[in-house]
């Protein structure tokens, strides 16, 4: 049985297309946002997947750019390279290799290239969110600011 992300809009509705045969088909997905977010779907061309219903609030787009941080945060003391994992409009997700210093709360400054045409490089403050041995996921501090250029990146 085949897989499939989906992501559900803030008004509570998803859109799936069959990976099979195309077919497009919006639905309410508010009825799984408290219980299950993996449904089985019988699309109408007999085509049976899995569906992941995402209910973040930000589109999160998996990457494999590299990169690097700075611990910002009084008493904090470190930097190093990172691997971001994904992204999206309100942070990131990324690992660091070897043995590192970041805490929840700890503020840090990151700087990474997309890899979109321009080469754009993003040097941004975030807020550290969850720490799990080498996975972090931060929170950009100023996500109004969001750069044009990480706007594009996640829609292309």
């Amino acid at each position: 049985m085949a897989h499939l992300k989906v992501h559900v809009r803030d008004n509570n509705t998803a859109t799936l297309i069959c990976p099979a045969c195309g077919a497009v088909k919006h639905f309410a997905a508010d009825r799984y946002r408290h219980s299950r977010h993996t449904i089985s779907v019988r699309c109408r061309c007999q085509q049976v997947f899995s569906l992941l219903l995402d209910f973040r609030r930000h589109y999160r787009k998996q990457t494999s750019l590299p990169g690097t941080y700075e611990i910002l945060s009084e008493g904090g003391v470190g930097g190093g390279i990172i691997h971001i994992n994904d992204i999206s409009r309100g942070g990131l997700g990324f690992t660091v290799s070897g043995l590192h210093r970041i805490e929840k709360d700890q503020e840090l400054q990151v700087e990474f290239q997309l890899n979109d045409k321009k080469k754009t490089v993003l040097k941004r403050r975030m807020l550290v969110k969850s720490v799990q041995q080498n996975s972090v996921g931060c929170q950009f501090e100023d996500a109004a600011e969001m750069e044009r250029a990480l706007g594009f990146f996640l829609h292309s």
